[in-house]
């Protein structure tokens, strides 16, 4: 029987590996045990940097409308309290928008 390798297969799986490392500095962009582990770091980082954006932008949001409306003497938690029985629904990135960008129109409506 003829010896099979199964050369492309592994080839293959670190080629890839190395293709996400491309950029990286060091040993890391050319050695596949230094490379998998920094891939598989940088991967985990970006999915749980994702998640955090997400938190932090929603905080950004809060504390830009928190900032505008203690113009006017309320606060956050009566301000939205407000929005919800008069049905005013927009979202705390559309809110905070309007609070930036556009003062006026921001406590026309509200």
């Amino acid at each position: 029987m003829v010896r099979i390798k199964r050369g492309f297969i592994a080839k293959n799986r670190r080629k890839k590996i190395l293709k996400i490392t491309k950029g990286y500095r060091g040993a890391s962009k050319t050695l596949r045990r230094d490379a998998n582990q920094k891939a598989v770091k940088a991967l985990f980082n970006s999915y749980r940097h994702r998640k955090n954006l997400k938190r932090n932008m929603r905080q950004l949001w809060i504390s830009r409308i928190n900032a505008i409306v203690r113009l006017r003497n309320w606060n956050y938690h009566s301000f939205i309290w407000n929005c919800r029985t008069k049905n005013y629904y927009l979202n705390r990135k559309v809110l905070a928008q309007l609070a930036v960008y556009d003062k006026e129109s921001f406590f026309t409506i509200f």
